[in-house]
């Protein structure tokens, strides 16, 4: 599939899903703010750096595309989805590891909870487990010795810090408990984030509330507007007129879902993946470097590097970043960055550029000064890009730090050893 394709096609300007098919096998399936500059951006000169070589590989097989428009990005998220539960692409599961994705699990209690779970704290077996509490037995989420079960899971979803924002959007509509619930229920009970369960006509209004989330997260609004309408006459039969008119708010809000901040979080971070470098050693001996990754604003440990120094003999930092980044970059099949942070000043700076510019990489680079205490002091380097990812490039590079003095410590106590 090339360029040409995409512009015979009519994509609309606005959101949905979109899909890559050979034949009529699903390749592929994302979700897009626009679709049509969502899939424009999948022919751009740019795609190897952009998207890696297993998206390229991608595109090269598929020989249509389809798509499905929804009425937000908020339920373009939720039939992400389901959709990707359901046909499983191929391309999806490979470029992201399933231990990465995300799920909202709707516990099995009398008063369920809605948390999110990570897949490496899910299993395949019948009962799925729940993650927000400390300790995790067969498939269960336990606590204060009794165990919690998850009756209904939704997902999985690529996103997670998507997935956190668009729990923030359909809570108003929907108050439901989660687990900080317990330590902070007054105060979300003051800005109507959790419903009044002082009484059986509340605990009824709560599990009404539960049903329609769960109609929701299966992508069946209208069943949802239904059963609100419906309840809203019933109100008004009895001329219970304030709750009536608490039921319309929900419809309207439903109607006029306000997603703003979802629509700025996808066009930001879709396909988001910053590298950070670090290089820790004592003076000189056991000189070890690292990489680490945040993908879509969150780490990414199943793509994390280290790299053993093999050029360098003495307290060369330099030298050695210059090393981690030829091996790093050679490693084509791994996908690039469009952002790599690395620990110092402009003299570490330059040294990744001219490894970018001998490979002909045109990858952005910043890099964190430290001050004397070894504490972010200033970030160097492209200044729109500090505004844009300050939070992820501190992150990126505090980990990095961390990753790169564990793995040191670790080497220098097994030649210790030795």
């Amino acid at each position: 599939m090339n360029n040409k394709t995409f512009k015979k096609l009519k994509l609309p300007d606005g959101p949905g899903i979109y899909f890559f098919e050979k034949g009529k096998e699903i390749l592929y399936i994302g979700k897009a703010t626009s679709l049509r500059d969502r899939v424009k951006s999948y022919f751009g000169k740019d795609l190897i750096e952009t998207r890696g070589p297993l998206i390229l590989d991608m595109i090269f097989k598929a020989d249509k595309i389809d798509w499905q428009v929804t009425d937000s990005v908020l339920e373009a998220i939720i039939l992400e989805a389901n959709l990707i539960k359901k046909h499983q692409p191929k391309y999806n599961t490979k470029e992201k590891s399933d231990k990465s994705f995300n799920y909202v699990c709707i516990t099995k209690e009398r008063l369920p909870k809605v948390v999110i779970v990570r897949g490496k704290e899910l299993r395949e077996q019948q009962n799925f487990m729940c993650s927000s509490l400390p300790r995790i037995r067969g498939g269960f989420h336990t606590r204060k010795n009794f165990a919690v079960p998850c009756a209904k899971i939704f997902g999985p979803f690529p996103n997670g810090s998507q997935l956190k924002e668009a729990l923030k959007i359909i809570r108003p509509i929907f108050p439901f408990l989660d687990d900080k619930s317990e330590n902070y229920y007054k105060f979300y009970k003051q800005v109507d984030l959790v419903p009044v369960l002082s009484n059986e006509e509340g605990i009824k209004q709560y599990k009404n509330n539960i049903k329609n989330l769960k109609l929701f997260f299966e992508g069946r609004k209208k069943k949802v507007l239904k059963n609100l309408e419906k309840t809203m006459r019933d109100y008004a039969k009895i001329h219970a007129f304030e709750k009536a008119g608490g039921v319309k708010r929900q419809i309207f809000a439903l109607k006029h879902i306000n997603d703003i901040a979802l629509i700025k979080n996808n066009s930001e971070a879709d396909n988001f993946r910053i590298e950070s470098y670090d290089i820790a050693h004592m003076s000189g001996k056991n000189m070890v470097g690292v990489m680490v990754v945040l993908e879509n604003g969150e780490i990414a440990k199943n793509e994390y590097r280290k790299f053993k120094i093999k050029t360098q003999n003495d307290a060369n930092d330099i030298g050695a970043l210059e090393e981690v980044l030829g091996r790093r970059l050679a490693h084509r099949e791994w996908a690039y960055p469009f952002l790599i942070v690395v620990d110092g000043g402009i003299a570490q700076i330059n040294t990744a550029q001219k490894v970018l510019a001998k490979l002909k990489l045109n990858i952005s680079v910043v890099s964190v000064l430290k001050d004397e205490r070894h504490k972010p002091k200033e970030i160097l380097g492209d200044r729109e890009l500090e505004l844009k990812y300050k939070k992820e490039i501190l992150l990126a590079n505090s980990e990095a730090h961390r990753f790169a003095v564990a793995y040191h410590k670790n080497l220098r106590a097994r030649n210790f050893l030795k």
